[in-house]
């Protein structure tokens, strides 16, 4: 049959030898079946033309493509179209109808028009477009599907070997994962080893110098002690001639854990101990605890009103232990009923209230030192406003204030001692002198930091650091001891070389300076210490070594060490002493531990 559109053309192999006898019956069938279906021929702009493997197709595989495509050298990729368009018109086929989806014998899968079509047009020589098999228009087998899809076997066995190299991957990764996050947790064990290690080294290394500065000095002066502005400076050495020694020493009687506390005082006659906390947990609420010193020290928290704030300062009434005073940041002096457990009195200040003092002289008579560096008094039998209000000096804040006895003060004058950072200074209520004036004798220490009095005694020791912007031999700065091991808190500051300087009031407003000595005192802290008239004894002073970590008890006015104490935690907070009928109890509040020393050769 010759072709009705000479702009179609078919290009297949070439073949040698003639078809066989069966060959040529089955084409003059084909014949008489096409002459009964008149059909028409693919129109030119729609014809696609096989190219065989002498054009450059591997395997002989002819391909296909539109004649439009040809003059542009495009060649359409069967791959890339299988199972979706029909390779002879690039349109998809039907399910239904004249482009019913069908194959070959050779697998090869058209359109049903389109390769009715194509063998009509071959005339004799009927092949499979794709890859020149011989077959006619019997061969043609209708497919019934929806939609054809082919799996490349290989693709699959490929992509079940990588996945389950992905598998072996991801559990090598999490073994791996797991044991380099043991190697770093490992690492971190050993880092924090080797740093409290070094800390302890670093400790160790400070208290050798420390010790070896002491016997220095002590070789250097030939047997006399070292002075500070003229005055003896003992050193660590007991004193063989001391009045306490053979006297017995303080023994730990209990220790306490007492979490968030950092003030307390002691009522010897109920046998019962106050102290100020801040309860963990969301807003840190702010609250006083009754403990019993009697075991098994039963405790009972004691809220304060709403904003009270944190406690700077706490007093148990020296004449009646039922009543408590406490100043607050809140603004607040507040007057506490240990018997009804709540606050009985308040008074609303002008500043925030940094310390508070009971009149030694009057019960009813009380005293708050502010930030604003004020000094309020009040009395308890008028509660609409204080009785006296003065100005400091300074605008610094009064971080100590302590009621001096009447014994050299004339009758109706009350005489406070207060302390700030520009040291110590005397106020007067209802004499002559309205304006405080600082104590001279005490010289240019440096910043007080603390202050310590007696009442019984009249004793007084104030406690300096070295001014920032003043250079002086003793601010020789040190690190800073470490917390040991568990502490939550860690201890801000340095450790610098100050001193404790003991006074004693000598008149009405003289005072008269007794003796110094060097101390390791922290650069921001405020420390707490304490005297002790202990009774046919002489004086003891109790004040934290920042060095060393220890409760460091003092012959007074010799500042001989005659014992040093101790301490699990670091820093200490607070220090209380009193004479009990059992003889004295010392008590040390360092970080959530409170420890109770008693010494009963002390009756």
């Amino acid at each position: 049959m010759s072709n009705p559109n000479p702009n179609v053309y078919i290009i297949v192999d070439q073949e040698s030898g003639e078809e066989t006898e069966s060959e040529s019956e089955e084409d003059s069938e084909e014949t008489e079946e096409e002459e009964e279906v008149q059909e028409e021929f693919i129109p030119v702009t729609e014809s696609p033309r096989v190219l065989s493997s002498k054009e450059g197709e591997k395997g002989g595989e002819g391909r296909i493509c539109s004649s439009g495509e040809n003059s542009q050298g495009n060649d359409w990729n069967g791959g890339d179209i299988d199972g979706l368009f029909c390779p002879i018109c690039m349109e998809a086929w039907t399910t239904t109808g004249d482009h019913h989806v069908c194959c070959l014998p050779c697998g090869h899968v058209y359109g049903f028009s389109c390769i009715r079509k194509w063998l009509q047009q071959r005339g004799t020589s009927r092949k499979c477009p794709q890859c020149n098999k011989k077959c006619t228009l019997k061969d043609v087998r209708k497919l019934f599907a929806s939609r054809l899809v082919a799996i490349d076997g290989e693709s699959q066995k490929r992509i079940r070997s990588l996945e389950a190299k992905c598998i072996s991957l991801e559990k090598k990764s999490a073994v791996s994962s797991k044991k380099e996050a043991e190697c770093r947790k490992r690492e971190a064990e050993w880092k924090r080893r080797e740093a409290v290690l070094q800390q302890e080294l670093h400790q160790l290394k400070e208290k050798t110098n420390y010790l070896e500065h002491l016997l220095d000095v002590q070789s250097r002066m030939t047997g006399y002690a070292p002075s500070i502005g003229g005055y003896q400076v003992q050193t660590l050495g007991h004193n063989l001639g001391s009045e306490f020694n053979g006297k017995g020493s303080f023994i730990l009687q209990e220790e306490l854990r007492v979490d968030g506390a950092r003030l307390f005082d002691v009522d010897a006659s109920s046998k019962i101990l106050l102290m100020t906390r801040r309860l963990q947990g969301l807003g840190g609420t702010h609250v006083l605890t009754k403990m019993s010193l009697v075991a098994p020290y039963e405790r009972l928290d004691i809220s304060l009103p709403s904003g009270t704030k944190a406690v700077r300062d706490l007093r148990i009434c020296p004449s009646d232990g039922s009543l408590v005073l406490f100043a607050s940041l809140g603004k607040k002096l507040s007057v506490l009923s240990t018997e009804r457990n709540n606050v009985i009195l308040a008074y609303d200040l002008p500043a925030a209230a940094w310390s508070c003092s009971w009149d030694v002289n009057s019960s009813h008579q009380i005293y708050a030192g502010l930030q604003n560096g004020s000094l309020l008094m009040f009395d308890m039998r008028q509660t609409a406003r204080p009785l006296e209000s003065a100005k400091g000096l300074t605008s610094y804040p009064v971080h100590t204030v302590h009621s001096l006895r009447n014994s050299t003060i004339p009758s109706g004058v009350t005489a406070i001692l207060s302390a700030s950072s520009v040291g110590i200074c005397q106020w007067s209520f209802g004499g002559s002198e309205e304006r405080p004036f600082l104590v001279p004798v005490t010289g240019n220490q440096g910043v007080c930091i603390s202050l310590a009095y007696c009442s019984s005694s009249d004793d007084i020791i104030a406690s300096y650091r070295p001014r920032i912007d003043f250079p002086n031999e003793m601010a020789s700065s040190q690190p800073l001891l470490t917390p040991v091991i568990g502490q939550v808190v860690p201890v801000i500051g340095q450790v610098v070389q100050g001193s404790h300087v003991h006074l004693k009031r000598a008149g009405s407003n003289c005072y008269q300076k007794l003796g110094a000595t060097c101390a390791n005192v922290n650069d921001v802290r405020l420390p707490r210490s304490a005297i002790m008239n202990i009774e046919n004894h002489g004086c003891l002073f109790a004040s934290g070594d920042e060095l060393t970590g220890e409760l460091v008890l003092q012959e007074l006015p010799s500042f001989t060490v005659v014992q040093r104490l101790k301490l699990p935690k670091h820093p200490i907070h607070d220090v209380k002493y009193v004479h009990a009928f059992d003889g004295g109890l010392l008590g040390c509040l360092s970080e959530d531990i409170l420890q109770l020393f008693s010494n009963h050769a002390l009756k």
